[in-house]
């Protein structure tokens, strides 16, 4: 399946005239932020079920992404994980502001490899050498996590101990492989693994955010992708993954 680090798509952004060809393979084109790795496969597969369009997600930072989109990267939707992404691109006029919503809330989720670092108070323990988290600068789950670990008055005593990974689920591998002893992660990657839930009232909500981009030949699909998520069945994909939602 061609889903994270698709590093062959980063070549298209050599080219504007590139950027502006549909794929050949005819496959609806999603930027999605990496804490939706998990509904990729049941949300593409509900989505060819009813349209007979393949879809293939490009996960990474949203941040990371929203720049991509910004130099013309051929990408259809972006589903990212920062509403203020998705806004800039639709008053910039890279996204259609009609289409822009909030699909979903995030929460983090803390996870090791043992099982043994279930709390944050426990990431001040010797024993937690390398703490992993996304990057704050791309990732809004990083971003969250640190402003979480500041008002929990931890960051301090923890900040050495950091390594970044690119987003949250390069930051979980980190932790996966033993590279890290813990990781502040994105809930909806770690909930069915025996992570904990994290409190949200100690960072601002994750507000997760979707919008079409402009000027591409699969507006249309891509609208319809987008409401998929909203609608009853697509709700349902997201809350079984760890994923709030909004009010309608």
């Amino acid at each position: 399946m061609l889903s994270s680090y698709i590093a062959p798509l980063l070549l298209l952004l050599t080219s504007s005239a590139s950027a502006q060809t549909p794929q050949k393979n005819n496959d609806l084109i999603v930027a999605a932020a990496a804490d939706l790795a998990a509904i990729e496969q049941p949300v593409t597969a509900m989505f060819q079920k009813m349209t007979g369009r393949k879809v293939t997600f490009v996960l990474g930072a949203s941040g990371m992404l929203a720049r991509q989109i910004e130099q013309g990267a051929p990408y259809d939707l972006f589903l990212s994980a920062n509403e203020r992404f998705v806004a800039d691109l639709a008053k910039s006029g890279r996204l259609l502001p009609a289409s822009v919503r909030v699909y979903a809330y995030g929460r983090l989720g803390l996870w090791s490899r043992d099982g043994s670092v279930t709390s944050l108070e426990q990431l001040r323990e010797r024993r937690v050498v390398h703490l992993a988290m996304a990057n704050p600068a791309n990732a809004p789950y990083g971003a969250a996590a640190r402003e979480l670990l500041e008002s929990a008055g931890l960051w301090v005593a923890v900040q050495g101990k950091v390594v970044y990974g690119e987003n949250v689920r390069q930051a979980l591998q980190f932790a996966e492989s033993g590279n890290a002893d813990a990781a502040i992660t994105a809930w909806s990657l770690v909930f069915q693994r025996g992570g904990t839930l994290l409190p949200d009232s100690g960072h601002s909500p994750i507000r997760q955010a979707g919008g079409v981009v402009a000027g591409r030949p699969d507006e249309a699909a891509a609208q319809r992708f987008l409401d998929l998520l909203a609608s009853d069945e697509g709700r349902q994909i997201l809350a079984a993954h760890g994923l709030g939602l909004p009010q309608r």
